[in-house]
């Protein structure tokens, strides 16, 4: 019986297929990203997030929020100085791709304020994990280390027994902010968080009723505003209010600080809030642009 001819084209034409159902490697030899188990089918890649850059921090702050904000900087008599000020310094960053940030600091006769605003891009670097997801999973740790009240109204079912375990417990303190305080620039004194809900020493409330650290509403994708009243030396007080949010895959901070130059006086807890909330809207809008 005469045998069939052994065709080397046809074969290298049938392997050549095999591999490309199978999926093989790519011309060249080199391998491809499939796992040992996989079926062959090829896993798409998770989105990436909507923002590839980041706009220019000392650039997004007006003219009339920073006058509005740093009272103090139109006092400033020598107009080369005033310009600076106006400029604000840019914060160190590691990666300008991925954070970015600027500072304001203006002394008045009444008071010395501080304004950051900072710029995070997150990026995920599991193929597995969207951009947006990881940048929720990282806003969600910022509002775990803000450690925001319960909403006034609403108790729980172990309000007795967390007032039996809690008796006697410290307060969280500055370091529970983690990395993200040390770059924000944020000081210690969390823990004196307390104070602003509960009212200084006289009695006096510190914080009004409704202006308590809290998840805020229709700013970004999701957001939250931290209230914190702290003292050092001798009695002298600041208030720093903070809010955060997050659209899609940047998360801004928008951090604004006010010490007064009497020992007697304390920040007023809402103009700070409505401003900082005002300066936060309008980046947002700034992203959505």
């Amino acid at each position: 019986m005469q045998r069939k001819a052994y065709v080397p084209g046809v074969a290298a034409l049938i392997a050549a297929l095999l591999a490309g159902c199978t999926g093989g490697g790519a011309l060249g030899g080199e391998p491809d990203d499939s796992k040992p188990g996989d079926t062959g089918s090829s896993t798409a890649a998770a989105e990436p997030g909507k923002y590839r850059t980041l706009p220019e921090p000392c650039g997004q702050v007006d003219r009339s929020t920073l006058d509005s904000m740093l009272p103090g900087i139109k006092e400033v008599q020598d107009e080369e100085q005033r310009e600076k000020a106006y400029e604000g310094a840019p914060t160190v960053t590691y990666d300008t791709d991925r954070r970015v940030g600027c500072r304001w600091k203006v002394e008045s006769s009444g008071a010395t304020h501080h304004l950051l605003v900072d710029f995070e891009r997150v990026v995920s670097y599991d193929n597995g994990v969207s951009d947006d997801t990881r940048a929720t999973e990282v806003y969600a740790s910022k509002v775990q280390k803000a450690d925001l009240p319960e909403p006034s109204g609403t108790p729980t079912a172990d309000d007795g027994e967390s007032e039996d375990e809690g008796a006697g417990a410290e307060p969280s303190d500055g370091a529970d902010n983690g990395t993200d305080a040390d770059e924000s620039g944020k000081g210690d004194g969390k823990g004196d968080a307390g104070d602003s809900a509960s009212g200084d020493s006289s009695g006096e409330a510190v914080t009004p009723p409704g202006l308590e650290p809290r998840v805020l509403d229709d700013l970004g994708d999701e957001a939250f505003l931290d209230d914190a009243l702290t003292t050092s030396g001798s009695a002298t007080r600041h208030r720093t209010v903070t809010v955060v949010f997050r659209t899609s895959n940047v998360i801004v901070t928008v951090e604004y600080d006010e010490q007064p130059g009497r020992l007697t006086d304390i920040p007023d807890s809402k103009e700070m809030q409505d401003m900082a909330q005002e300066l936060a809207g309008s980046l947002a809008d700034g992203f959505d642009e």
